[in-house]
Order: structure tokens, then C-alpha cells, then sequence
């Protein structure tokens, strides 16, 4: 769970204990370029991807013990590999498809972009459906959920129980997927405005233009987050709240406790860190 000036973490030991994690938040989420549009934020979902790859490894050392601790080059190289897959199968491998198609037919750029578009949103969904189906990361989906429904509660004024807490919606309008989303609508988008290229070019380009999308799905979401009292926005986000559905599962109590836990540790911080500087002269 994030907070404005902290992240606290939640892992269910393997003895059955709740084990807790904090850090404060600097950097990029004190800085000035949190006030510029776009880069704020890559920089921003470019550190989160560090706090979730930290959390993530330190709950699976946790799990697995000392002996099997998951660090160092093995974790890099098994980083590195999985960012070059998934850039190679939801950006280049649909260009390539794309580009094949306008060949093969003489269709328009602007076909092949349709099609290359298709592609890549019908390849991320088909991915997140099929991995659902594995026991580890169902169980991560479930804690996605646990995630969701915590912040629900608290946004709707409710106690913090498993009990109460488990009513509230799996769905939340600040969450990844919707952003996941975001990016392959508005890759098409902007793709579709470059016109005809040669097949490298085509492909570098996708490469290349992935931080500027990233950082104009980011501004998307975080004004409809803003928005949302405007019926219109709650139109609009349907799509994004929809696809949650693929990325949430219904947790059970004892995932709920360690949702709750994190939450009310970094909440705990906030507000600490809101009495610290109340008290600056």
C-alpha cells in the first residue's frame, strides 16, 4: 500500500504471521518533476515497478527461506529477460503481424495499424487470462483484490474488518490494469499517425515511443481518477473497470487481514508524517 510519503508492505509468513515492511517515499515523489505532465509520470510508474519487484522478492524470500533467497545477477538477468519478452510480444510482434498483413494484401498504413492494434490489445488479454489459471499468480490476484477492496472501504468510510471489508468492490479506478489498457488504446492511437514505414523502423518506432504512451496513459488515468463524479468518466472507464476482472480474485479472510494490515501501517505513517509537518515552524 502506497501512500503520498510512505509504502508499507504486508507478507503472510510461513508460520503464519503477518510480516510488515516500510519505506519512505523520495526521490521522484519529492521532487519538482512530479509537476511535469508526461515524464512525472514514467518516473513515477518506473519507481513503482521497483517498490513491486523489491516487495515481490522479499515476500517470495520470505516463503522460500535463506537457502533459496532470490537476488543478485540471477534476479537482474531474470528481470531483464521477462521486460525484452513482453516488449517483443505486445509491441513488436503485432507491428511485425501488421506490417506483414499490409504487405501481403496492399492495404492502407492505416489497416495495418487496425490490425497490429487488434493485436496487441487481444494478446494481452488472452495473456492475463491464461496465466490466471496458475495456482501462484491466481493467489496474486487474489491479494490484487484484497488491495482493491481495502482501499474501497476506507475511501467509503467503513471499519477496516475482513468482515466488512470483503462487501466492497473488487473493481478500482486507480489500479494498473485500467492503465495496462490505457497504453494499448492509445498505441493505436498514436501509431496509426506515423503512416507507412519499412518493417525496422516500423518496429523501432514501437520501441521507441513506448515512454511517451506510457506517460500520456498515465495523465489519462490520473484525470479520470480526478473526474470521477462526471457521468461521461464513469462511461468512459468502464472498459478499464471491466478488465479488472481478469486481474482480481476473491480473496479469502486471511489474505484480507494482510491487505488491511498494510493499509493501516501506511496509513498509520501518513498521518505521522501530517503531524511532523504541522509542527514545522
Amino acid at each position: 500500500m502506497r501512500g503520498t510519503s510512505s509504502v508499507a508492505a504486508a507478507m503472510r509468513a510461513p508460520n503464519g504471521e503477518i510480516v510488515l515492511r516500510t519505506e519512505d517515499l523520495k526521490g521522484i515523489y519529492t521532487s519538482n518533476i512530479r509537476k511535469i505532465p508526461v515524464i512525472r509520470g514514467l518516473a513515477i510508474l518506473w519507481d513503482a515497478l521497483g517498490l513491486g519487484i523489491r516487495f515481490l522478492t522479499l515476500s517470495a524470500n520470505i516463503q522460500t527461506g535463506e537457502d533459496e533467497k532470490i537476488e543478485g545477477p540471477a534476479l537482474y538477468l531474470t528481470l531483464a529477460g521477462s521486460l525484452a519478452v513482453g516488449i517483443a510480444l505486445f509491441f513488436l510482434a503485432p507491428a511485425a503481424i501488421g506490417h506483414w498483413v499490409e504487405t501481403l494484401t496492399g492495404w492502407n498504413a492505416w489497416a495495418g495499424n487496425l490490425i497490429e492494434g487488434i493485436l496487441r490489445l487481444a494478446v494481452m488479454i488472452a495473456y492475463i487470462w491464461g496465466i490466471g489459471f496458475m495456482a501462484e499468480i491466481r493467489r496474486v490476484f487474489e491479494y490484487h483484490g484484497a488491495e482493491h477492496k481495502t482501499i474501497n472501504a476506507f475511501e467509503a468510510g467503513s471499519d477496516l474488518t475482513p468482515e466488512k471489508v470483503k462487501l466492497f468492490s473488487l473493481e478500482h479506478p486507480r489500479c494498473g490494469t485500467s492503465f495496462l489498457l490505457t497504453v494499448m488504446i492509445f498505441s493505436f492511437i498514436i501509431f496509426s499517425f506515423l503512416g507507412p514505414m519499412p518493417i525496422l523502423v516500423r518496429l523501432l518506432s514501437r520501441i521507441l515511443l513506448i515512454p511517451v504512451v506510457a506517460g500520456l496513459a498515465y495523465e489519462y488515468i490520473k484525470w479520470t481518477a480526478n473526474h470521477m463524479s462526471s457521468p461521461l468518466i464513469r462511461w468512459l472507464i468502464k472498459p478499464n473497470l471491466a478488465l479488472q476482472r481478469l486481474t482480481t480474485r476473491e480473496p479469502s479472510q486471511e489474505i484480507l487481514e494482510v491487505a488491511i494490515a498494510a493499509f493501516n501501517t501506511m496509513f498509520s505513517l501518513e498521518q505521522k508524517a501530517g503531524e511532523n509537518k504541522s509542527v514545522v515552524p
